[in-house]
């Protein structure tokens, strides 16, 4: 059943809604929620697919599903029209006005309405992607401050790292903040590439969210072994890569690959002297889990991200 979680007029007699989809045995809601929420940033296409192909698999077995699935996969909508980031003509990142305010503006009127209709689930899965400069490995990230009851859910999301952050570095007008701190449970995750979608890391994770509706008694259908991810929860294992040449980069490794101290991540180069700027080296031995994706770079951009040696198990 597709239903408007919230609306609001736009000029020239249009309407912006926010719709979810929700699937539960013989129609009836019952049983544990849970909800699939992506796309609060226009250009992150990642989840698009995500929800497509997780309705799909569970049509194809629905006398399986014993809970209720809620997905969203236009939080932004007006965003993902427009292959934007934020909420056009507003210059707003939807994902810095929540738990929002019902007698506020039209966008934290909106970010209201969401938190409304997404609290009291049982498990919610916040998707994002990178940017159009930077492609991820599928991960999790966590605040150190829930980390007792999101890792073990994480660990159950057949993803590849997951990622514990300190709660100064965490923004509380955030979607996962204002739930989490409110008790509806939230994995944010990131996976991929802005702009694109990335079949393979989609399938990855819609595997993981069926394991997760297992776990949580949502789902009867067969599942796969989930993949045992990589945890950092220390700031300093870490390592990050900035440029110190402007120039176009092109990569040597890939993001998901093991790197030694000393190995060529990239090279930032001048096309139009046809020389070598810059070698990147990778300063540590570790795990690559990100990796600059667009080739022109300014000194100090990103190149990459590595999980130190001693982190990786």
């Amino acid at each position: 059943m597709i239903t408007t979680i919230a609306s609001a007029g736009l000029p020239v007699d249009e309407t912006l809604r926010i719709q979810k989809h929700r699937v539960s045995p013989a129609g009836k809601d019952c049983g544990k929620r849970i909800s699939i929420v992506t796309g609060i940033h226009g250009d992150e296409l990642e989840g698009q697919f995500v929800c497509y192909e997780l309705l799909r698999r569970i049509y194809a077995e629905k006398e399986k599903l014993t809970g209720t699935v809620d997905v969203y996969p236009a939080m932004n909508p007006l965003g993902i029209d427009s292959v934007t980031r934020g909420i056009p003509a507003f210059d707003l990142d939807m994902n810095r006005i929540f738990p929002g305010n019902m007698d506020g503006s039209m966008t934290e009127y909106l970010a209201s309405e969401i938190i409304r209709d997404l609290s009291g689930s049982d498990l919610c899965l916040d998707i994002h992607a990178s940017n159009i400069y930077l492609t991820e490995i599928p991960q999790i990230r966590i605040n150190e401050l829930h980390r007792n009851t999101l890792v073990p859910l994480a660990m159950e999301s057949n993803i590849d790292f997951i990622w514990v952050h300190g709660a100064n570095t965490v923004l509380e007008s955030t979607l996962a903040y204002s739930l989490n701190s409110t008790g509806t449970p939230t994995l944010v995750v990131e996976m991929g590439v802005g702009m694109r979608i990335t079949k393979e890391y989609g399938c990855q994770l819609v595997e993981g969210i069926l394991n997760l509706m297992r776990v949580l008694g949502i789902w009867q259908g067969e599942t796969v072994p989930v993949r045992q991810p990589i945890l950092s929860d220390r700031a300093e294992d870490v390592c990050f890569l900035n440029a110190g040449e402007a120039g176009i980069f092109v990569k040597e490794a890939m993001h998901g690959s093991r790197v030694e101290k000393g190995q060529m991540i990239g090279q930032i180069i001048d096309p139009l002297a046809g020389k070598v700027l810059e070698e990147v080296l990778s300063p540590v031995d570790g795990f690559l889990f990100t990796i600059r994706e667009y080739p022109v770079v300014d000194e100090g951009s990103l190149m990459a991200r590595i999980l130190t040696g001693g982190a990786v198990k």
